[in-house]
């Protein structure tokens, strides 16, 4: 930073610190004083502030900014008080070091807190509540019940039942005052962001922007290339976000220079003098082209906008799915301009509802999208030096995560290449490889998983890292999956249940009535319409019982989520919904402007009770702002009329995307985005609120399998611009909070999501073209490398069930799964039933229980098996539960450095094996028996329990 940056964003803290004093001195002298009695009654009362700690402030402080010197000699000793960013200013950096970041403080004393101050009492400050405080209140951090019995999971609000007590009487808990009067009120959100706004960071550079783009194209098109295969791994944008920031370091060492001439930037962008200096200064072309791409400093900015990008275009674009399935298992030909229209328009859509409803979703402090706090945390953490001692270990993160990468990329050449029996560990199954019940109890690739041993973190990471989810979560996973697949699975299975015993007990296929894979091209017209006659001629589609139990807890999923939100979360949601719609949109540009004396009251009050977790608070502030939307207000918006304008476009696109021969009429695409206008609301304030999203996917096939019956392709195009406009605009929502948080001006955020939305999106689609032709028997078992597309086959597959044979035939009066409606009733009543139950007994597990999460994180079997999900949960446990609680500093420093380190070694791994052996075909020859003998029983085979006779077959009598 240079000191002209510098001393811009030095005026923006000084005058919000200055407020800051003048707020506190008008309130204590209303106030008065500390009433004695109140004192004696209430423990959490705050004591006065040794003023030697706080000298006073000098009446020319704001004039300081044009003296470097005298300012940085003032500054000397105030750090630990000033706010956190003010105090990292080059200009304001003390040499006492007492700018530590809070998380590693609350790290480096997280086993001491739960045991040495179980019951100390809070030493009392008449400020307001402390950044330590706010830190254990939101769950970042290390929180310590009495005698550490329990450690609650991140940011779950509902394990907050209990007092925090916390010893502020150590030197280690001194904090600064990075927690203003008015700050947002939200303690989770002052425990992870920044309430200061550097305005002189730079944003808009090359820098910026070739990372950006870099990252979207290697990102996209690594994950759409790993979701055509099982085992597959997903680069998530936390890998982007942990391995740009050493790359930001190298890029500023390779093109900064200390004589560079001083830059400026308002809004992120190099102003326009200071850019004319550096063309005026050098004559010399490379010397030029030096300082273009060295324009600023790496900063938390710039990382953040590298993020939103990798972010929005890391996930595979579910029209690729859709392209798959009309070109390899409808065996449609889709040219090449359908396909980009089709990919650009359903992920663009999704940014415009993200758009137009920004004064609901973004603007309101109410509106926390707890998802975001990680990434901000973690900008804070990297962009700060200090490598703290974790429970003995003093490796740094970078150095952690160099040695895990490696580990992870060498490793896998065992599993992923040289003995896939590691992968695929079925080891009971080896001794009895014809026992069709041991292939199915304990087998790995078509039985429930059992015995969860395997040596492939692509089979432990497939439905996402363990070592990212919370293990509460986990455990309502794992014990959905043990009643559910373990349990009521094989009893169904065995009692050959809805003719389930004459189909292998789990597979992503469905089935038809001599036991083999559904042959849908004999139930289609040429125009790839439904053949009632051929359908009745040849056979009804089977379910597997997996596959039917899936079904139903995904049905449970969506009225549980309803009653769950309403009993847990249904006041907050009310208050902070109402507080969303009443909020004042005037964003007028204008400087940062304090809330009122009454408001600091406010939360004055609030800090003098004792220290207290709660599992929402009101905002504080009468206007419906906070800190973070003040700040924002300097900044140019966004207009509407953009995002009114990409609605149109890509409305108008979509309509010439279904003239195409998909069967799916004009008005059909207006039924599927009336969907999602209705429902994006709701869905979005309830994941903004709880972090739980509601997926509209079942519903959009639904109704459109009733609306448009027969029509397969239809009911694929139908769901993709229904239910991926919701969710798309739900991930957009999220980064434009994230955005919010960061202080990023919202056009130049507007143009980092456009154009990573579009460069991924035709990155997709060629990678997807290169593999049609490139990857040999791509989507079917005989696939090289395991590429036999099975997300891809899981969507063909309620394709037929949904859009070709319909849910009347499933549903209906005499159909086979009529049953299955039942699940909405089951889903509906569940919650209700142990929120009474807590109500009455106030037992604390059962707020742990959450039945959405219970029901709905099945809905990944198939294709992942009982493997993907007994193993997941081992390695949760391991890390998320035990290593938290007895490592907790070790816990918070490597674990999330280690999980970005296995999948992207990994993901870097497949690369390798894949281009450099297997594609040039080296491996065709090398068998021993590693590599075989997984393959020889009925585990791989998908063997049923029964089987249909030669010119027999089951079901029903017609």
């Amino acid at each position: 930073m240079t000191a002209r940056s510098a001393r811009l964003g030095v005026t923006q803290h000084a005058k919000s610190y200055t407020d800051n004093l003048q707020l506190r001195s008008r309130k204590e002298q209303t106030q008065g004083g500390i009433d004695d009695s109140e004192e004696e009654n209430e423990e959490g009362r705050e004591e006065d502030i040794d003023p030697a700690l706080e000298p006073p402030l000098p009446q020319n402080f704001e004039t300081l900014e044009g003296d470097e010197s005298a300012l940085n000699q003032h500054t000397q000793g105030r750090s630990k008080w000033l706010p956190t960013s003010m105090s990292q200013s080059p200009l304001l950096r003390s040499s006492s070091g007492q700018d530590a970041s809070v998380y590693e403080s609350i790290a480096s004393q997280g086993e001491n807190t739960g045991q040495s101050t179980a019951r100390a009492r809070p030493k009392r400050m008449r400020r307001h509540r402390s950044s330590l405080e706010s830190t254990l209140a939101g769950g970042v951090g290390f929180p310590a019940r009495r005698g550490s019995e329990d450690i609650a999971p991140l940011l779950n609000n509902d394990d907050w039942d209990e007092e925090v007590i916390v010893n502020l009487d150590s030197e280690s808990a001194s904090f600064s005052d990075d927690d203003p009067l008015d700050n947002s009120p939200y303690p989770q959100v002052r425990a992870s962001v920044s309430p200061t706004d550097n305005i002189g960071l730079s944003i808009s550079t090359p820098r910026m922007w070739i990372l950006s783009l870099m990252f979207a194209l290697l990102g996209s098109a690594t994950n759409l290339f790993f979701s055509l295969r099982y085992p597959s791994v997903a680069i998530t944008p936390v890998i982007a976000l942990v391995l740009v920031h050493p790359l930001g370091r190298i890029w500023d060492l390779t093109f900064k220079r200390d004589d560079d001439p001083q830059e400026s930037f308002e809004n992120g962008v190099l102003t326009r003098n200071s850019s004319e200096t550096q063309v005026d200064k050098s004559n010399f072309p490379l010397r030029r082209l030096r300082l273009w791409l060295g324009q600023g400093r790496w900063n938390e900015k710039e990382h953040a906008c590298v993020y939103i990008s990798s972010n929005v275009s890391f996930g595979f674009a579910f029209a690729t799915d859709v392209i798959v399935e009309q070109t390899q298992f409808y065996h449609q030909d889709v040219g090449m301009i359908y396909q980009l229209l089709l990919t650009i328009s359903t992920q663009v859509l999704g940014y415009a509802f993200a758009g137009l409803t920004r004064r609901y979703l973004v603007r309101p402090p109410s509106m926390i999208w707890p998802g975001t706090l990680m990434s901000t945390a973690m900008f804070t953490t990297m962009h700060r030096s200090e490598n703290k001692e974790a429970n003995g270990w003093r490796i740094s993160r970078w150095r952690f995560f160099i040695y895990v990468w490696l580990g992870a990329f060498c490793w896998y050449f065992l599993p992923g290449l040289l003995m896939p029996a590691l992968s695929y560990f079925s080891v009971i199954t080896w001794f009895a490889p014809k026992n069709v019940v041991v292939a199915n109890l304990f087998g790995v690739a078509s039985g429930l998983g059992l015995f969860p041993m395997t040596f492939d973190w692509a089979q432990i990471a497939y439905i996402g890292s363990p070592l990212l989810t919370p293990w509460w979560a986990a455990a309502n996973v794992v014990g959905g999956l043990a009643i559910v697949m373990w349990i009521v699975a094989p009893i169904l299975y065995y009692r050959n249940a809805l003719y389930s015993s004459f189909m292998p007990i789990l597979s992503s296929a469905v089935f038809d009535n001599t036991g083999k894979p559904y042959d849908v091209t004999k139930v289609l017209t040429p125009d790839f319409l439904f053949d009632r006659e051929a359908y009745e001629k040849y056979s009804p589609v089977y379910l597997p019982i997996t596959y039917v139990l899936s079904y139903a807890v995904q049905f449970a999923s969506l009225s549980a989520l309803v009653t769950h939100t309403v009993c847990w979360h249904g006041k907050d949601i009310w208050e902070q919904t109402k507080q969303s719609f009443n909020h004042n949109d005037s964003q007028s540009k204008g400087e940062y402007q304090h809330t009122d004396s009454s408001s600091s009251k406010t939360r004055d009050a609030d800090a003098g009770s004792r220290p207290r977790a709660q599992p929402s608070s009101k905002p504080a502030t009468t206007t419906g702002e906070d800190i973070h939307s003040r700040l924002m207000q300097r900044y140019d918006d966004a207009p509407m009329i953009w995002y009114l304008m990409t609605f149109v476009a890509m409305l108008a696109i979509g309509i010439f995307v279904v003239d195409y021969p998909v069967h799916l009429p004009w008005y059909g695409l207006l039924l599927a985005l009336g969907i999602t206008t209705v429902m994006f609301l709701p869905v979005a304030i309830i994941m903004a609120i709880t972090n739980q999203h509601s997926s509209l996917y079942l519903i959009c096939q639904l109704i459109c399998g009733y609306v448009f019956p027969g029509r397969p392709v239809a009911n694929m195009v139908f769901v993709t611009y229904c239910y991926i406009s919701s969710a798309q605009g739900i991930k957009f929502s999220s980064d434009l909070k994230l955005g919010h948080y960061m202080h990023i001006p919202p056009r130049l955020l507007f143009a980092v999501q456009m154009v990573a939305t579009l460069v991924s999106s035709l990155t997709q689609v060629g990678v997807l073209n290169w593999m049609f032709v490139n990857v040999q028997g791509i989507c079917t078992p005989e696939a090289i490398n395991g590429f036999n597309c099975p997300i891809a086959r899981v969507h063909f597959n309620g394709s037929i069930l949904w859009g070709l044979i319909g849910p009347q035939r499933f549903f209906g009066e005499g159909g086979l799964y009529r049953n299955l409606i039942w699940a909405f009733l089951i889903g509906a009543i569940a919650p209700p039933s142990v929120w009474l139950v807590w109500r009455r007994t106030k037992r604390n597990m059962l707020r742990k229980i959450s039945f959405p999460v219970l029901f709905g994180s099945l809905s990944w079997i198939p294709p992942a098996t009982g493997l993907n999900f007994s193993i997941w949960a081992l390695v949760c446990f391991t890390f998320n539960y035990v290593v938290r609680r007895r490592a907790p500093a070790w816990w918070g420093k490597y674990t999330m450095t280690m999980s970005a380190a296995l999948d992207s070694g990994l993901a870097f791994s497949l690369v390798v094996i894949f281009f450099g052996f297997i594609y040039p075909g080296w491996m065709e020859n090398f068998k021993w028996w590693g590599t075989e003998v997984y393959k020889q029983g009925c585990d791989w085979q998908a063997c049923s329990y029964k089987t249909v006779a030669p010119g027999e077959h089951f079901g029903p009598p017609q």
